[in-house]
């Protein structure tokens, strides 16, 4: 996996810094309007807390249990039909935020999971399992299939349009 340079660590902790300025700096001018930013930051870590709890988790299993030749075994070149019903299977079921799932690809492309792979997870997540008896009340079933037919399939394209524009680099 790749490793950080020294220059990404001290840039965070800048940015905290200036952060923690400026935070100063206005509760010396109008404390009550900086008041009501770090309550909404209270209330905006609470709901993301769970969410990178879960993320650390998968990162941690995904470490744990993944290797490179795991990976690329499933995921990557060789995977065949295997790679891409899994890329279109865990779209589909992936649940949460989307940015809670950059850090899990991140790990796995770093492992050699393919950049196709990855585009087809991302397009996929557009068919959503709960919603969609709400879609067939609506729409009816035959045009709620033709349609998730239609993104599976697409997904599917995008993901070999993106491997085409943006080859996987080869170690």
């Amino acid at each position: 996996m790749p490793e950080k340079t020294n220059r990404s660590v001290h840039g965070g902790w800048f940015f905290l810094a200036v952060v923690l300025v400026g935070y100063g700096m206005s509760s010396l001018f109008d404390w009550e309007a900086t008041a009501q930013a770090l309550d909404f930051f209270m209330i905006l870590i609470r709901q993301v807390f769970p969410v990178l709890g879960l993320v650390f988790v998968l990162l941690l299993v995904a470490n744990l249990l993944l290797t490179p030749k795991l990976i690329k075994r499933y995921l990557g070149k060789e995977a065949g039909f295997k790679g891409w019903l899994g890329a279109v299977g865990g779209g589909i079921l992936s649940i949460g935020p989307i940015y809670a799932w950059y850090a899990v690809l991140s790990e796995l492309k770093a492992g050699g999971m393919r950049t196709a792979l990855i585009a087809t997870f991302f397009c996929s997540r557009a068919v959503k399992l709960p919603l969609l008896p709400l879609m067939i009340h609506y729409f009816g079933l035959v045009y709620t299939l033709i349609l998730c037919l239609y993104l599976v399939i697409f997904a599917v394209i995008n993901g070999l349009v993106v491997e085409k524009l943006l080859p996987q680099k080869t170690e």
